[in-house]
């Protein structure tokens, strides 16, 4: 099925009061982050329902969608994406994988990435040298810099938090809103797992730490606790 068909598909399923809203909620004004994307207004289980109708589709098709104006079109091909890799054997996740990293100008939203980079990313590297999420960390563009930190939570759900700790040290002095959620929200997760590594972490670095980057990671914390590091009294 061509771009342009799933794109009339999608259209037919959008709803212009919640189009309105993404619009807002994805920051898609002049000089905001999404600036210039077009959303259609689908919820994100419609979308998840398209996927069986078009998994057979050829991997370029799916790679052309992602190109597409509309939002929600690029997250159905991420979403597709995620399906050919976790159905696929090795081969074929190796393609998606560096399909993916080829294209992650168009991965260019936080719901995006979040919705892919671990499933991904972290997935393909996980018994494998991760020198490549250094090199994304690098990167001038700031969803190269998310989807590093968000490939990490694939190895932190197995107890694995040597890259994240080392990611969010990196990512200190970021100074955009959406990586301090992003270092915020990985170091939960391995507090949610080993709550004397993150605090560990923490106690080193939370005085220098953006404030939005410390609420995320303590959110989970009893609130005496929480309340020591916010008002800086441990």
């Amino acid at each position: 099925m061509s771009k342009a068909s799933i794109e009339k598909q999608l259209k037919a399923l959008g709803n212009t009061e919640i189009a309105s809203h993404s619009q807002r909620f994805f920051k898609t004004g002049p000089g905001e982050y999404g600036e210039g994307d077009v959303c259609l207004g689908i919820r994100v289980p419609v979308l998840r329902k398209q996927v069986k109708g078009l998994r057979t589709e050829p991997l370029a098709d799916v790679l052309a969608l992602l190109k597409s104006q509309y939002h929600e079109a690029r997250l159905l091909a991420l979403l597709l994406l995620v399906d050919r890799f976790e159905r696929g054997d090795e081969t074929a996740r190796q393609q998606v994988y560096g399909a993916y990293l080829e294209h992650t100008d168009y991965i260019n939203n936080w719901d995006l990435v979040d919705s892919s980079a671990h499933k991904i990313v972290g997935a393909y590297l996980q018994d494998k040298p991760r020198d490549l999420l250094y090199q994304l960390a690098s990167s001038t563009l700031l969803w190269d810099k998310r989807i590093a930190m968000i490939a990490t939570f694939w190895f932190i759900k197995d107890g694995d938090f040597v890259d994240a700790l080392a990611l969010a040290e990196r990512f200190l002095q970021e100074p955009h809103d959406l990586m301090h959620k992003a270092v915020g929200w990985g170091l939960r997760e391995v507090g949610n797992r080993d709550r004397g590594t993150m605090e560990a972490f923490l106690l080193q670095h939370y005085q220098a730490m953006p404030r939005t980057m410390l609420r995320y990671a303590i959110e989970k914390l009893p609130e005496t606790r929480r309340q020591e590091y916010l008002k800086g009294t441990i």
